[in-house]
């Protein structure tokens, strides 16, 4: 049986308009497909490792509504335990997302539940966390009140036994490192992105950038570097692994795939250079395809894919 990941994290239902390249104030544009998917840090990360065959839990909020109701039956398709997500008398998380040609998107957020979750205390306990030897944070910017709990729940699941890790993403708050100072000594493996890297470390160059984070105390960094695939450092030891070469659709959900992915490798006793691997393979597989969840496959389907994919020269 393979060792299963607890996550927190948002909730989010996506719809996604796609061509949109330009915006015509009082007219109509038409587009070529309007989408709804499930999206959110933590439901995409979390379906992802459940869809590569990984047991997955879910910590989270989602609203009495439709969307809410289409968010768990696509989290329970995916695989994902759902039982640790409240219901809230509030509006689901919801993103209308505005799709280039290109594949970059901007979006429309309304935080719905997401203003709610975690309102009463949420202690971790071996019943809670049963089953699973590691503890993910995904994006803890996105819940106004996970943020001042980050450190203690990181602290809670080591004391439990459990690996950690936590993906950043984007702080629309600006407070970066004031948030996560005190939580990074707890972190096991820290992913992040360029851009992220840089608002928290001042510098944009990812060896630097990951050294300024190792000396803040996390243990191992995860660069996501978009088509440049991901670079990995660890004590003493460093990899770029190249991307795969792939016509992007849409890059929504593209960098919790690949952070999902990479955990369900290392879940199954892979190294961090096969991780970052299958970790690739998963956000370029997710870009193919509108929505962050929608172009998910299952282990054995990507691999296959992997066999017979081309990755980009060094």
């Amino acid at each position: 049986m393979i060792p299963g990941v607890l996550c927190t994290g948002n909730i989010v239902m996506d719809v996604l308009a796609r061509p949109v390249d330009e915006i015509t104030w009082g007219g109509t544009r038409w587009v070529d497909s309007i989408t709804q998917e499930l999206g959110g840090n933590g439901a995409a990360t979390c379906a992802a490792i459940a869809m590569l065959g990984v047991p997955s839990r879910l910590i989270g909020a989602v609203g009495h509504d439709l969307f809410g109701t289409a968010a768990l039956a696509r989290l329970k398709e995916c695989g994902v335990d759902t039982r640790l997500i409240e219901r809230l008398d509030s509006a689901t998380a919801t993103s209308v997302a505005l799709v280039r040609a290109g594949g970059t998107r901007a979006f429309l957020h309304h935080p719905g539940a997401g203003r709610l979750a975690f309102a009463r205390p949420f202690p971790l306990t071996s019943q809670i966390t049963a089953g699973c030897t590691r503890f993910h944070i995904a994006n803890p910017f996105s819940l106004p009140l996970l943020r001042p709990k980050v450190s203690t729940m990181l602290r809670e699941a080591a004391a439990l036994g459990l690996s950690t890790s936590l993906d950043t993403a984007w702080d629309a708050l600006g407070e970066w490192m004031k948030t996560l100072a005190s939580s990074l000594p707890h972190v096991g493996i820290l992913f992040s992105n360029e851009d992220e890297a840089r608002m928290l470390t001042g510098t944009a160059d990812p060896p630097l950038a990951a050294a300024r984070l190792r000396d803040a105390g996390a243990t191992d960094i995860v660069l996501k570097l978009g088509p440049n695939g991901c670079a990995v450092f660890t004590a003493g030891e460093e990899w770029h692994v190249p991307a795969f070469q792939v016509t992007a659709i849409d890059s929504t959900g593209a960098g919790d795939c690949f952070a999902g992915a990479y955990l369900a490798a290392l879940q199954r006793n892979l190294p961090h250079t096969e991780a970052a691997r299958v970790a690739n393979a998963a956000g370029a597989i997710n870009v193919r395809t509108m929505g962050g969840t929608a172009g998910l496959l299952n282990w054995e389907q990507t691999l296959r894919w992997m066999s017979m994919a081309r990755q980009r020269m060094a």
